[in-house]
């Protein structure tokens, strides 16, 4: 099936077709990646940026593996070593790595809007890997791939998204991609931490009852509370919160008995997950997430830069 896509920025631009195709080369990626010797000249010979202004370790940290697998060059940019600090312009540092004739930009930003912006400056392929509260698309596809992996399908299956969705870029990709494969999604979250039209992000069903809607759930996402980004005092307390909305060893017996636990990382453990759930044998699949998100980032990489077949 032909990849005609030259930027993953909006998930909502990829049919279900366009996911799982990007799903099938993750998995083909994953023979790669467990052999003694994990490089592939794929995407020799491209060069790709990653203009990483705002922090992340798993996000970052994953697509320089995957670059680096697929024999990329790369440049890793951003933040207070750039010229931005001294006041330079968005369109004008683009412009400057552009003169580099780079091929790709992956780009992670506190604002929403950055990378689209990017994309229409540059001229060259983008990746979003996150901007504001807004979207994160290879997050969203390590989840789909992880799912897959677990559950064997996405098509069917009931999702439940707990926590703090209001804040969460992770949330704007995930639903529309499990909607896109055929899942149902539950947002499960204190009204405070909603957003004002929660339609708005497509899901099935909203709650704030997270004992009565668990019964029911194959996959539980849990979101962390992004205490950066909230206003004001959305709850009373994180003690609270966590016993209303957290998920621990009292909850687990309410668990169907192959459901699954998910969360994008960083852990706030002893809110969202006790350490019980987060180290669950069976239904963690926390640290699966964790290596999926090379061998997504490997895929997206893969089939937006046109690579060749030659050494897969």
């Amino acid at each position: 099936m032909a990849f005609n896509h030259k930027h993953l920025i909006d998930i909502r631009e990829y049919s279900a077709e366009d996911l799982t195709l990007l799903l099938d080369t993750a998995e083909r990626f994953k023979a790669i990646n467990e052999r003694r010797i994990k490089k592939v000249p794929v995407l020799k010979g491209f060069t790709v940026v990653n203009m990483f202004n705002e922090p992340s370790t798993r996000t970052r940290s994953s697509f320089e593996i995957a670059e680096k697998r697929l024999s990329c060059d790369t440049l890793n940019f951003g933040g207070s070593s750039t010229s931005t600090v001294k006041g330079e312009s968005l369109d004008d540092t683009v412009e400057t790595l552009c003169s580099y004739k780079i091929d790709m930009i992956v780009v992670r930003d506190k604002h929403a809007g950055v990378p689209r912006k990017v994309a229409q400056k540059s001229g060259v392929s983008v990746i979003d890997a996150g901007d504001g509260k807004h979207q994160h698309p290879t997050q969203a596809l390590l989840d789909l791939y992880s799912i897959r992996e677990h559950k064997g399908t996405i098509e069917g299956l009931n999702v439940g998204i707990v926590g703090d969705i209001n804040h969460s870029r992770v949330c704007g990709s995930l639903v529309p991609a499990l909607k896109t494969m055929g899942a149902h999604v539950t947002l499960i979250a204190p009204a405070t931490l909603l957003p004002p039209v929660p339609a708005v992000l497509g899901a099935d069903a909203v709650t704030s009852n997270l004992d009565e809607a668990l019964p029911e759930l194959d996959v539980v996402y849990m979101l962390r509370i992004q205490q950066e980004r909230l206003e004001g005092a959305p709850f009373p307390s994180l003690r609270e919160y966590s016993m209303l909305f957290g998920l621990n060893e009292q909850r687990d017996k309410l668990l169907r008995p192959d459901a699954i636990i998910c969360h994008p990382g960083p852990i706030n453990r002893g809110v969202e997950l006790d350490a019980f759930m987060a180290d669950h044998p069976t239904r963690s699949v926390i640290l699966d997430q964790v290596y999926a998100g090379v061998l997504v980032r490997m895929a997206a990489l893969y089939l937006l830069l046109g690579g060749t077949e030659e050494g897969m």
